[in-house]
């Protein structure tokens, strides 16, 4: 399928924007955008704010264009870590993965490998955070050795304070006697 250069139109909703034009859920699905509801296809705000950010869709509330910050002031009010999803969601996007929601075990995003969305399943699952957060080790390491028994990869993608990306690769490791 050609990717078209029409700008999509969506409207908000309680969980994200709506697309209801058929062509353009086609498109957007079949490339990872979105989840198909009875009304139309679903975007997450950051899948939202990409595509805005990209060019590639409008936003339009009460007949009005709204701007990338319009969407991102509902973003954050709900969810304060909107933004970092987006920059994150944006920086996997950019280097051509396929990122959906997480699922459970408090991760942000699962990620599927390149060019095998929708024929393999996720093939890394993403916790998003900012630089100088703290995380709970307990949990993290519950989630990890789960996540791995899955045969999926964690990750913690974290948000410098210049907005740059950095990707950790978590691993179980066990500490030895050192002395």
């Amino acid at each position: 399928m050609e990717e078209t250069t029409d700008i999509i139109e969506a409207i908000e909703s309680n969980k994200g924007f709506l697309i209801k034009d058929n062509d353009s859920r086609q498109e957007l699905k079949i490339r990872g955008f979105g989840e198909g509801k009875k009304h139309g296809l679903l975007l997450r705000d950051y899948e939202a704010l990409y595509l805005i950010y990209s060019s590639k869709l409008n936003v339009i509330k009460d007949k009005e264009k709204l701007s990338f910050n319009d969407v991102l002031h509902t973003a954050l009010l709900r969810d304060e870590n909107a933004w970092t999803k987006f920059l994150i969601y944006r920086d996997i996007r950019t280097r051509g993965y396929v990122a959906k929601e997480g699922f459970g075990f408090g991760a942000d995003f699962r990620v599927y490998d390149k060019g095998n969305f929708g024929t393999k399943a996720a093939k890394y699952i993403v916790f998003a955070m900012n630089e100088g957060n703290e995380i709970n080790v307990k949990s993290l390491t519950d989630s990890v050795k789960q996540i791995s028994r899955m045969g999926k990869v964690p990750i913690i993608a974290v948000v410098e304070r210049r907005g740059e990306v950095i990707y950790y690769h978590l691993a179980k490791s066990h500490f030895r006697e050192l002395f």
